[in-house]
């Protein structure tokens, strides 16, 4: 039964823009600026539950619908509030993957407003923490040295050095070790030639002996380029992670490749699930609470996996640190996390909204907040200079492939390019 403590009384929606660097990949190069959303939902008594979401017009504009649908509902009652959130984009929003965007992050913040209220963890709301802390790999991108000047800005600088051959991806890995401790390592590909990546993760693992080692060149290769890459880099990959696109074509990879094969592109939604255990489509999924529908249906996808003998690791986008809470949370509650983390976090945590302290990535991992709910505070400064940031830039949705268009007017968006 609802109480007047734990109504929901508004959902304030702030759309914000932090800084990231130039970061290569099959789709182009990403944008200096880089969109998210925060959510603060206020319940009657004052309690604040904090949220996080990616950015853009489209899912601002949801989010906004979610922010009339939820007031005065039970901030406990997830389900209604999900399944009242979802009635709402309907039909407007009929891909349950895309709903899920918005359910997942009024959830999050609902979670983390409950945890508050009982002085519990969110991690202990998902029926307890199995491990103290979650290890992450660190996530290599080749880039530019900066952000080239445009249109009369000046070029944008950032800490990391450019890396756009092998001695610099093995460089930015050695400063992701020291600066973080990471042990494995994961390396976004689809920007060079195959041979030439295949060069960099030869470099890795001569660099880095032992280390776990992932490829995700984001379906820049035909099924035959990715079954090649596959053979040549068979005992030095943990798993090769989207090398082609759709079901049918992982699967034809699959039927030769003598790696796992990983994705977060053709299984991102419950419907894919049948269809890709059917052709033995994946051995690993990597999960992400943004796409599933939040951290509870995360903690019952990880059940699924675990039933088909799908092994586990975890998604990334850019982003800040409530999203990194949530992830941290989720992950430290499921049993058959498989492998490390996907995360961000490195290039974008110099922006972020939440007072430093709590979230460090030190030894390759990050400690479970202890704190109620996700165990983070809002900087409130912050927030209010990325959102005018936000206001004042005039980017309102990604578009990695057009900013490489104004660097590189002839650049030609294939995939597959190989």
């Amino acid at each position: 039964m609802t109480t007047p403590a734990t109504r929901i009384r508004e959902l304030v929606v702030t759309p914000i823009a932090f800084s990231d660097p130039p970061l290569l990949n099959s789709g182009g190069v990403h944008e200096p600026l880089a969109l998210r959303v925060i959510l603060r939902l206020v319940l009657e008594d004052g309690t604040v539950g904090l949220g996080e979401s990616p950015g853009g017009v489209t899912r601002l504009e949801r989010l906004m619908v979610a922010a009339k649908t939820v007031v005065g509902m039970d901030v406990f009652d997830t389900t209604a509030v999900a399944a009242a959130i979802d009635a709402a984009l309907l039909p407007g929003v009929p891909s349950s993957h895309e709903r899920g965007w918005t359910t997942s992050a009024v959830e999050v913040a609902c979670l983390d407003a409950q945890g508050k209220l009982l002085g519990r963890p969110v991690s202990d709301l998902l029926g307890g923490r199995v491990r103290d802390s979650v290890p992450f790999a660190a996530y290599l991108f080749y880039k530019w040295a900066e952000h080239p000047a445009l249109d009369g800005r000046p070029a944008i600088g950032d800490d990391w050095p450019e890396a756009l051959d092998p001695a610099g991806i093995v460089e930015q890995a050695r400063l992701m070790q020291q600066r973080y401790g990471f042990t494995s390592f994961k390396l976004k590909g689809g920007v060079f030639p195959p041979d030439e990546e295949i060069a960099a993760i030869r470099a890795l693992a001569e660099a880095f002996p032992g280390r776990p080692l992932r490829l995700d060149p984001n379906t820049a290769w035909t099924v035959e380029t990715s079954t090649y890459v596959a053979r040549q880099l068979d005992g030095v990959l943990e798993y090769l992670e989207d090398p082609t696109a759709t079901i049918e074509g992982m699967a034809s990879v699959a039927r030769d490749s003598p790696l796992p094969l990983a994705t977060n592109m053709c299984v991102i939604a419950w419907e894919h699930l049948g269809p890709a255990v059917e052709q033995n489509a994946i051995q690993v999924l990597l999960t992400d609470h943004h796409y599933w529908g939040g951290l509870r249906r995360t903690r019952e996808l990880a059940a699924v996996c675990e039933a088909f003998g799908i092994a586990l690791s975890m998604h990334s986008n850019s982003h800040l640190g409530i999203s990194l809470a949530a992830m941290t949370h989720v992950a430290a509650a499921i049993p058959n996390l498989d492998h490390s983390c996907d995360t961000h976090y490195p290039w974008n945590s110099a922006d972020d909204v939440i007072v430093p302290g709590v979230l460090e990535l030190a030894d390759g991992e990050v400690k479970v907040p202890t704190g109620p709910g996700l165990g983070v505070e809002l900087d409130t400064d912050a927030l209010d200079r990325l959102h005018r940031r936000y206001l004042d830039s005039g980017v309102r949705r990604r578009d990695d492939t057009g900013y490489m268009r104004r660097i590189q007017p002839d650049y030609e968006l294939r995939l597959p390019r190989w």
